[in-house]
């Protein structure tokens, strides 16, 4: 499109029909109001199109026939739904359980049995209170306390992701102009690559999560929101107020993500607005009361209420949040630990930006690795990575004049999560941390659906067939990838054969490192009981336990475990004076990469309280 077409100011909403639609990409057309009217007669005037339209377009919508195709359409969407959550369960097994999943089931467990605000327990950075753990309890009162449950939750997590990461892409659009969004947005997102993806987004409680209740708010604001010229809705701004809340209360990472990028964009939009009405008032001539003085600039401000509204309830959103977890804390409830972030040496921003990329190829599924069958999908996969760089781009060059509100939100709140990220000390880690920006996958997979699904459907019939079946092969690919990852066998939780062993010599209670704990208390069924320790001093590790598993007067732990394996998730070894003030152990055991110590005596008398 010529650069001359963009819009540069804020439209005067007697255009705004015809030159900016409320979602998605200026239009091509700039026809005048009158033939905007006469369109939106049949198109409809509300944000999801006049009721004729939604059922069809003619008197033969209500009949039978169209009740049908309803009918049908519906069991459809939720049949492959349903088959999607089988497949993203599947996938979820192929990679090992751990401690910090077996942690929050044991937190949601307590919840289940009473305690409600966690007492005595010391969570992470994170709470996850008011996201996944109501789900955890509601998924532990219908099928139990078992290392699966953990792969339930995160097959059900993804999917929601997927579910409401295709509503927000259609946005205002229905019928045959809804479709190719809630396709390409799904096809991007539906086949999580094996490995770190699958860690990422389907079995790690990291904030993949948090994309639900976030895409809930921007759905809300799509549908609901008031476009320009139109009656803003008092409630909208309460209730987006309240969703932040609820969702900054689980997960700090939606001041990043969600408060920060709102405020922005408003930010953006209000000052247009006056940049806009300014003009206007010096090409009026100081004529009319946008002349006058000031009056032209509080005239700017109160139009555009709508994004100043937003912004002030973005603004509360964090206020009440904050005040939520004091009340939590002073009634009893969970510690948080600080959240750790440090920007770390300007030297190591390079390889931290290496890091970053290769985490952001295995969200979109697109990380080279594997066998050649799984190079090649990596290779498929690419292809949801440039649509999604070229949407950002297409935006981002575009920024201050484009339209859709909610394209505009996700763009600031990847670059945002990304940028703050690059020159931390969490990408110190490897591209496991990758959860620390999981939301840029869903995020950019609806942006590239609303940003390029008309342009893509507009084209000339005769390139469009050309173009179909490449996009007919590109979907086959991730299906097939899907398909392949399911395919794999399922893989056991973390230190089975430890939790086996012990338990076979009735070793029921004991300390050890932190990924050899609660895996394997969850995966033992309660047989055996690990408590972690850190290696340092054999102290209560107080990252997601609770002060009464180290009560020795109610509790008792007669053996040590330790770990030899590399690894991230296994590597375990005491400082050797620590061990030492223990005292000789009366049994030594050696199975695989383990060393179990055994004293006649109960260790937490030494290891301390918190």
């Amino acid at each position: 499109m010529p650069r001359r077409d963009w819009p540069r100011t804020t439209p005067r909403s007697k255009d705004v029909v015809a030159a900016v639609p409320r979602s998605g990409t200026p239009e091509r057309s700039s026809a005048p109001a009158s033939a905007a009217s006469s369109g939106s007669a049949q198109a409809g005037s509300g944000p999801g199109g006049s009721a004729q339209d939604t059922l069809g377009g003619d008197a033969r919508s209500t009949g039978p026939a169209a009740i049908r195709r309803r009918v049908l359409a519906s069991a459809a969407i939720v049949l492959a739904v349903a088959l999607l959550f089988v497949a993203y369960l599947q996938v979820s097994r192929t990679y090992p359980e751990n401690s910090d999943e077996s942690n929050t089931l044991l937190m949601a467990w307590d919840m289940l049995h009473g305690n409600v605000l966690l007492h005595g327990w010391y969570l992470s950075d994170v709470s996850f209170y008011t996201t996944e753990l109501p789900q955890y309890v509601m998924l532990e009162r219908f099928i139990g306390l078992h290392t699966d449950t953990a792969h339930v939750a995160a097959a059900m997590t993804y999917t929601l992701v997927v579910v409401f990461a295709a509503l927000l892409a259609r946005g205002s659009t229905s019928g045959r102009e809804a479709w190719p969004r809630m396709l390409l947005t799904t096809g991007i997102m539906f086949a999580p690559q094996l490995g770190v993806a699958v860690f990422v987004l389907l079995l790690s409680v990291g904030h993949i999560g948090t994309a639900v209740p976030l895409m809930l708010t921007w759905l809300l604001l799509d549908r609901f929101g008031a476009a320009d010229g139109a009656k803003l809705r008092w409630w909208v701004p309460v209730i987006v107020g309240l969703l932040l809340t609820w969702v900054l209360i689980a997960d700090p990472l939606a001041l990043v993500v969600g408060i920060v990028p709102l405020i922005a964009v408003c930010a953006v939009r209000v000052a247009r607005g006056i940049t806009a009405a300014r003009r206007r008032a010096r090409q009026g001539g100081q004529g009319g009361q946008g002349g006058q003085g000031g009056g032209w600039l509080l005239d700017s401000v109160a139009a555009q209420r709508y994004e100043v509204s937003l912004a002030v309830a973005a603004i509360l959103a964090e206020g009440l949040a904050s005040l939520v977890n004091r009340l939590l804390r002073a009634g009893g409830g969970f510690l948080l630990h600080p959240v750790g972030y440090q920007l770390a040496p300007l030297g190591t921003w390079p390889k931290h930006a290496w890091v970053t990329g290769e985490g952001l190829l295995a969200l979109f599924g697109a990380k080279p690795q594997g066998p050649a069958t799984e190079l090649v999908f990596a290779l498929v996969h690419l292809a949801g990575v440039a649509l999604v760089v070229w949407a950002i781009c297409r935006v981002a060059r575009h920024f201050v004049s484009w339209p859709d509100l909610i394209s505009q939100i996700l763009l600031v709140a990847m670059v945002l999560n990304v940028v703050l990220y690059v020159p931390s000390t969490l990408a110190d880690a490897t591209d496991l941390n990758a959860r620390e920006f999981a939301v840029v996958l869903p995020f950019g997979a609806v942006l590239a659906a609303r940003t390029l699904a008309e342009g893509l459907r507009a084209r000339e019939p005769r390139p469009r067939k050309r173009l179909a079946p490449v996009l007919l092969a590109v979907l086959a690919g991730y299906a097939a990838s899907l398909g392949y990852a399911a395919a794999q066998p399922s893989a056991p939780a973390a230190n089975t054969q430890l939790g086996t062993f012990l338990a076979a010599h009735h070793l029921t209670s004991g300390i050890g490192g932190y990924w050899e704990s609660s895996v394997v208390t969850v995966g033992s069924d309660g047989a055996v009981t690990i408590r972690a320790v850190g290696p340092a001093r054999l102290q209560p590790d107080l990252w997601e336990s609770k002060s009464s598993w180290y009560d020795p007067g109610s509790n008792r732990a007669t053996f040590l475990v330790t770990d030899s394996a590399s690894g991230f998730f296994n590597h375990w070894q005491p400082n050797p004076a620590a061990l030492a003030a223990f005292g000789r152990p009366a049994r030594t055991y050696h199975v695989g990469a383990y060393t179990i110590f055994v004293w006649d005596k109960n260790l937490l008398v030494q290891v301390g309280r918190p």
